[in-house]
C-alpha cells in the first residue's frame, strides 16, 4: 500500500516523565509546562516506553473531558515511533480492507466494523465479504512487545485473546474465511511469533488456528512523522507489507 490509509495532524509534541495507574502519563510539553494525559493503552505497554521519550499527543475534540490529550505514540531511538493508541490497528485495518489493499487479505469488499458473531458473545474486528462472496472474519491485536529483532504477541496473559482464536476457527468451520491480523506498531523489528513464554496458553491456540485454516497476517507498520504548522506535527499510518513469522528460539 502506498500512501497513508490514517493521518493525523495539530499534534502535541512532549516529553514522557511518567506512566501510572495504567491510563494515565505525564508529559512535560515545549512550552514549560506539564500535563497529564490519557492513555487507552491499559496493557504492560512493555519495551514500548521509558521516561525521556519523546511523545506525541492529541488534543481532545470534547472540551469538557478532563483529560485533554490523548497519547498516540512513543520515540524509542530517532525516529522510530512506538504505537500506543490501542484504537488506532481496527481503524487502520478497517481503512486497508475498503481500499482493498490490505497486505494478505486482497480483494474484499462490503466491509463493516464491531459486528457480534460467534458462540461465545464476541465482535469482530472487521468483517467483510471476498471475491467470492465469502464472509471474512478479521480479528485485530496490537503486537508491540519487542524481543530482539522479533515482535510478540501477547505481552500478559489473555484469555480474551485465546477466546477469539476459538471463534475464528468456529467461522472456519462453518465454511466462512477468518484471519487474525497482529498490527505491528513499530519499525524496529524484522520477524513475528507468538509470546510463548509469557501466554503458552495463547501460543498454543494460535498455532491450532493456523491448523484449522486461520490465516495470520503479522502487519508491517510504517509511522511517518512531519512538521505541521504552528510548532505541530503530522502522524500518518501505513502498511508497506507483512513480516515472516518465525519462531523465537
Amino acid at each position: 500500500m502506498n500512501g497513508p490509509l490514517i493521518e493525523k495532524d495539530g499534534l502535541v509534541l512532549g516529553t514522557l516523565i511518567q506512566r501510572y495507574k495504567r491510563f494515565l502519563a505525564d508529559v512535560h510539553l515545549e512550552d514549560g509546562s506539564t500535563i497529564t494525559v490519557h492513555s487507552t493503552n491499559t496493557g504492560s505497554m512493555k519495551t514500548c516506553w521509558e521516561p525521556g521519550d519523546r511523545v506525541l499527543l492529541e488534543r481532545a475534540t470534547n472540551p469538557d473531558r478532563k483529560l485533554k490529550f490523548t497519547w498516540l505514540a512513543s520515540e524509542r531511538s530517532p525516529g522510530n515511533w512506538i504505537g500506543v493508541d490501542t484504537g488506532m490497528p481496527n481503524r487502520v485495518v478497517a481503512e486497508a480492507a475498503r481500499r482493498d489493499a490490505l497486505p494478505g487479505l486482497p480483494g474484499l469488499h462490503s466491509v463493516r466494523t464491531e459486528v457480534k458473531y460467534g458462540a461465545e458473545n464476541s465482535r469482530i474486528d472487521v468483517l467483510a465479504l471476498d471475491g467470492e462472496g465469502l464472509q471474512v472474519f478479521i480479528e485485530v491485536k496490537n503486537a508491540t512487545l519487542k524481543d530482539g529483532a522479533w515482535v510478540r504477541f501477547p505481552d500478559a496473559v489473555t484469555e480474551r485473546g485465546t477466546k477469539h482464536l476459538r471463534e475464528l476457527q468456529a467461522m472456519v468451520r462453518a465454511g466462512h474465511r477468518a484471519a487474525i491480523a497482529f498490527f505491528i506498531h513499530r519499525a524496529d523489528v524484522s520477524a513475528f511469533d507468538a509470546a510463548r513464554d509469557i501466554d503458552p496458553v495463547y501460543a498454543a491456540e494460535l498455532d491450532r488456528a493456523v491448523e484449522a485454516g486461520v490465516t495470520v497476517l503479522p502487519l508491517a507498520v510504517r509511522m511517518v512523522t512531519t512538521p505541521d504548522s504552528g510548532g505541530l506535527w503530522r502522524l500518518r499510518w501505513e502498511l508497506p507489507g507483512l513480516l515472516p513469522w518465525q519462531p523465537r528460539r
